[in-house]
């Protein structure tokens, strides 16, 4: 597989898959690419959203038409927005995207890598932020650059089709599928998480907000330089300690890997969630943001470095999604990484670790917070996702509002036999089709029946051909009490097809799944907002 998404000559990806600060690596038989300059964090976004809590926000209504905008979601899985629980609070999906296009002057300068200028920008950054529903925490989920996927079809605007891949796929080839609303249509189908926004910036944009914040503490175990012999590493240089930094330093931290821990992305990610933490709490105890100029420059910095969905696209929107962000304490916000394992298919990325990543999306899901600490209202129970995993929540899903089911009687459903499951152990249970069939036409699904076609599924799945079924297929899936991911668009059905997973053998309904966690698991590396002691170790052989 061509690797296209990798910017610059490097060796093979280390944990978390990056390759490089930045400068040529060669090694004795290791595939090598060209230079490239490593990405930085969309930590900035988060501040974005922050900072506009400050008071007077609201006057800055001139600015609206200068907020750039792109589609939500160029993928067919449409999962409708988050879902309000039981008490009528909504949960917060805001995806953080930072793109590494080198498409003017000042990216190209801040970028490197003069092969890739005008290039198509890639995903480098990518952090799910998760605010529950009753506001009481925050969860932010990041994704390594070079996990790789299976990718959705993406449809532009303008009509320019991009194929589901055959193949996996580097998951920061995303945004050169159409643009940010490929990058929602990936998570997504990986996570079955709805994403209700985007925010994206770039790198000229990640120093300019850093500017306009005036300087984040950060602390280091000892004196630290991120440059090798041969002239790779971000350049960042600091004295052992707590140090407050800024601008292009700022961006240097947010990149360094070389100088950081092993050297490896895992430990440039932990620095990037050490310095969205010590924003968050900055912002709480800094009160120079109420300054009529420096306000004014920030909203200016904002508006010129970011990129959002149309549901974002007013001041006074982007103002109340700050307000609603200021509810939570920095002690109920929680970094993670996405649990990954080296990939097996794709030598030097990394795959989904598949139990503990599945873990963590579905407490996303469920609004479960990662910290172990449960809701900020004892009596609230979990939402009913509007998605799950493989493993995901039995409640049954809502139906999408664009595509109004028809009456029972007038929904045609295929049941097939897929009761032996996907590793072969068992033996399909013979006429399951047709006890489920009779069960559907028990329940007013007149037109259901059954098929001598059999399959293998693990979990019970209900698959649609086109998206006007979309409504259909999800009464179906209520009329059974089936978990929201039990819905899939496919192209490789007619009509809507119940294939009866492994998981259903007997009864009238399938076995209900484990619970689900109730803490982000140590693989995560989470992380607290307010931990103000972590200080990053340093890697042998960077200090000085």
């Amino acid at each position: 597989m061509r690797h296209s998404s990798v910017r610059g000559e490097g060796a093979p990806a280390q944990p978390g898959g990056d390759i490089s600060d930045a400068g040529p690596v060669s090694g004795g038989g290791k595939r090598q690419g060209r230079r490239r300059v490593l990405r930085w964090v969309s930590s900035v976004l988060s501040f974005l959203i922050l900072a506009t809590a400050a008071g007077g926000y609201l006057y800055y209504r001139h600015l609206n038409g200068s907020i750039k905008t792109d589609a939500l979601n160029l993928g067919e899985t449409k999962l409708g927005g988050s879902k309000p629980n039981a008490f009528g609070q909504t949960p917060l999906n805001i995806l953080l995207i930072g793109s590494d296009a080198r498409d003017d002057a000042a990216n190209q300068a801040l970028g490197g890598a003069r092969d890739t200028f005008d290039g198509p920008p890639l995903a480098d950054v990518q952090m799910l932020l998760h605010l529950s529903a009753d506001r009481s925490n925050m969860s932010v989920v990041s994704m390594p650059r070079d996990t790789m996927l299976m990718m959705p079809k993406c449809t532009e605007p303008g009509g320019k089709v991009h194929q589901a891949s055959k193949g996996l796929v580097q998951t920061n080839e995303s945004l050169g599928r159409g643009g940010p609303g490929c990058t929602v249509a990936a998570w997504q189908e990986l996570t079955h998480i709805p994403i209700d926004h985007f925010m994206m910036i770039d790198f000229k944009g990640v120093v300019t907000m850093a500017d306009a914040i005036g300087g984040v503490p950060v602390c280091v175990q000892q004196n630290v330089e991120s440059r090798t012999k041969d002239g790779k590493g971000s350049g960042l240089k600091l004295p052992a300690g707590t140090n407050t930094i800024q601008g292009e330093q700022a961006l240097q931290w947010l990149r360094t890997r070389y100088g950081f821990e092993d050297g490896t992305d895992l430990g440039r990610t932990h620095a990037q969630h050490m310095y969205m933490n010590s924003m968050a709490r900055e912002f709480r105890k800094n009160a120079k943001l109420s300054n009529p100029v420096k306000l004014n420059s920030l909203a200016q910095a904002a508006i010129k470095a970011m990129v959002v969905d149309p549901g974002l696209n007013k001041i006074d929107k982007l103002y109340d999604l700050s307000m609603e962000l200021k509810k939570v304490p920095t002690g109920r916000i929680t970094m993670t990484t996405m649990p990954w394992v080296y990939s097996t298919r794709e030598e030097g990325r990394v795959e989904p670790k598949p139990v503990e990543a599945e873990g963590l999306f579905r407490m996303v899901r469920e609004d479960i917070a990662l910290d172990g600490k449960g809701s900020g209202n004892p009596a609230a129970t979990p939402q009913a996702p509007a998605a799950s995993g493989a493993s995901g929540s039995s409640a049954a899903p809502s139906q999408p509002a664009a595509d109004p089911a028809a009456p029972p009687a007038k929904i045609p459903v295929t049941v097939r036999n897929a009761t032996g499951g996907k590793d072969g152990a068992q033996t399909r249970v013979k006429g399951r089709a047709d006890d489920v069939a009779a069960l559907l036409v028990g329940k007013g699904f007149t037109k259901a029946q059954s098929t001598t076609q059999t399959a293998a599924e693990d979990t019970t799945v209900i698959r649609f051909s086109s998206p006007d079924q979309a409504g259909d297929a999800a009464a179906v899936a209520t009329a059974l009490g089936l978990p929201a991911s039990s819905l899939e668009k496919s192209d490789d059905v007619t009509g809507i097809v119940l294939f009866v997973g492994k998981d259903w053998r007997t009864g009238n309904a399938p076995t209900p799944p484990p619970p689900a966690p109730t803490k982000a698991p140590d693989s995560a590396r989470p992380l607290n907002g307010d931990d103000d002691k972590e200080c990053m170790a340093i890697q042998p052989g960077f200090t000085w």
